[in-house]
């Protein structure tokens, strides 16, 4: 199974988006899982609901910062992970048309609501929601960029 797979599965498992993205990485991100998974639990739905920037890219960016990043502050390395941020979004963007949760809902015909108060995942929500895809897509680019920066080996 892919990682992209992966992600699409814990999705589909009742995982969030960003939660899902981490958990496909869970291998090579360098810390426990239920570390993971409390640091992804706040920024599903956008960031706790608010619908702002897509979960899915929150946990792309996110396993960036743990396989790729550097513990330094200087400036050097910042702008080298901004780049590495940027260049990840642009592919996001580009294959999904927005990196905005309530964007990419609505373009869905989907109403979003902002209630701090989670769905039940039924087969209704799973059905009509496009975030198993994007959770597929995140992980995908990321895995792609990994690999050709050559922190991950050639699948």
């Amino acid at each position: 199974m892919s990682r992209g797979e992966r992600a699409k599965e814990n999705f589909l498992n009742g995982y969030n988006c960003a939660q899902s993205v981490l958990l496909a990485f869970e291998d090579v991100a360098g810390v426990p899982r239920d570390t993971l998974l409390k640091l992804g639990q706040p920024f599903g739905a956008g960031m706790g609901r608010l619908r702002l920037t897509c979960g899915a890219v929150s946990g792309m960016v996110m396993i960036l910062g743990l396989v790729t990043g550097s513990p330094d502050a200087d400036r050097e390395s910042k702008n080298k992970e901004y780049a590495a941020v940027q260049e990840l979004v642009r592919r996001f963007r580009a294959e999904c048309g927005s990196i905005i949760c309530g964007e990419l809902l609505t373009g869905k015909g989907i109403q979003t609501d902002t209630a701090p108060s989670a769905e039940e995942r039924t087969a209704t929500y799973y059905k009509k929601r496009p975030c198993p895809e994007l959770c597929l897509v995140a992980a995908q680019i990321l895995e792609t960029y990994l690999i050709e920066q050559g922190f991950l080996p050639q699948a």
